[in-house]
């Protein structure tokens, strides 16, 4: 790259190569034009106000690019399904946003990837937060004010590799059931606190809730009616109540018998530790512990909209809570705002 004087008139096409300040007496004084702007020949005339008759400009080889041009590239590799970007960059950097409302997702090792390359960065939301359509994603820039091709080609080829680096994807479950479990709930000792909760959290995602059921502590009926959830349409059925080991705790041995697959049991989650995951023909079930009921925030609202989104979870993704998996029961619950969930 090089810099190279020459008059304004032969300035149309060329970078700026330093910022250029204009004065008006006693109202501003500040760049008219920045470093790295593209002069256009509407530029002109403004050019000879702030008395410019010469301009310093780079020179740009062919194995090279202006920031705005790489950021314009690098946005089109890195954009996937669900994700939109500015059309025109500022200083070599554009911002991404969500098409839809769902689930953010980072191709994490290819962002990785990308910013070790040293001339290109990407910031992101953490993977598999939850946004909505039009909310910024992340922002990506060219750090030079001119790059090398075969640099620019590179984070481009570290993206299509990856099958693009950011993606949203629309909420998939949008029916679902909720059987409570517990003698004391059923016979009318204490009064349920799980269904208000579980109806707000799913509303809240646009899922419609088919129904609530209460049962004894009895395996049959516990299995019986997540059978009878199922056949009315619920993509997934969340049980409450009976996960710990004790002998009298029969959920997870119902859930088992209703015909669930694919069970993990046991999460590194703090709260939520006896937190149950299966599919019965494609239909997840959830067995969510007590501590559903008494915290705000526990595993469940971790896992749950990556369940709304259509993704399996498995023993490799419940592992993975464990980074990130302790709440710290702070006395104003700012969820998702904080540490909860994000290894």
């Amino acid at each position: 790259m090089a810099i190279e004087k020459i008059a304004i008139e032969q300035a149309v096409g060329t970078v700026v190569a330093h910022d250029l300040t204009g004065i008006v007496k006693g109202k501003s004084k500040g760049p008219v034009f920045k470093k790295g702007h593209v002069i256009k020949e509407s530029d002109l005339s403004k050019l000879r106000k702030i008395g410019k008759n010469h301009l310093f400009v780079l020179k740009i080889d062919k194995g090279q690019m202006h920031e705005d041009e790489a950021a314009i590239k690098m946005a089109r590799a890195a954009a996937g399904p669900g994700i939109f970007y500015d059309q025109t960059p500022s200083e070599g950097k554009i911002n991404f946003y969500a098409d839809m409302d769902g689930i953010f997702e980072v191709n994490v090792e290819a962002l990785q990837a990308l910013n070790m390359l040293g001339d290109v960065a990407m910031a992101t939301r953490h993977t598999h937060s939850v946004v909505k359509k039009g909310e910024m994603v992340a922002g990506c820039r060219a750090i030079p004010l001119v790059v090398d091709r075969d640099f620019i080609d590179q984070a481009v080829s570290i993206a299509q590799e990856a099958g693009n680096i950011l993606k949203v994807k629309p909420w998939a479950v949008k029916k679902a059931a909720v059987v409570i479990t517990g003698q004391e709930v059923y016979e009318g000792r204490i009064k349920d606190a799980f269904g208000p909760i579980l109806s707000e959290k799913l509303s809240s995602f646009g899922v419609t809730v088919l129904s609530t059921v209460i049962v004894p502590d009895q395996q049959e009926k516990i299995a019986n009616s997540i059978k009878y959830c199922i056949e009315m349409g619920a993509e997934l059925v969340i049980t409450t109540g009976g996960m710990s080991v004790d002998p009298d705790d029969v959920t997870r041995a119902a859930i088992v018998d209703a015909g669930a697959e694919d069970v993990v049991y046991g999460s590194p989650v703090l709260p939520g530790s006896m937190f149950l995951v299966g599919y019965i023909e494609g239909v997840v079930v959830v067995g969510l512990p007590a501590c559903g009921m008494y915290f705000k925030t526990t595993v469940l609202d971790i896992v749950l909209p990556r369940i709304l989104a259509g993704e399996r979870i498995g023993r490799k993704e419940i592992a993975s809570l464990g980074h990130g998996g302790l709440c710290l029961g702070c006395k104003s619950c700012r969820f998702p705002i904080c540490p909860f969930g994000k290894g």
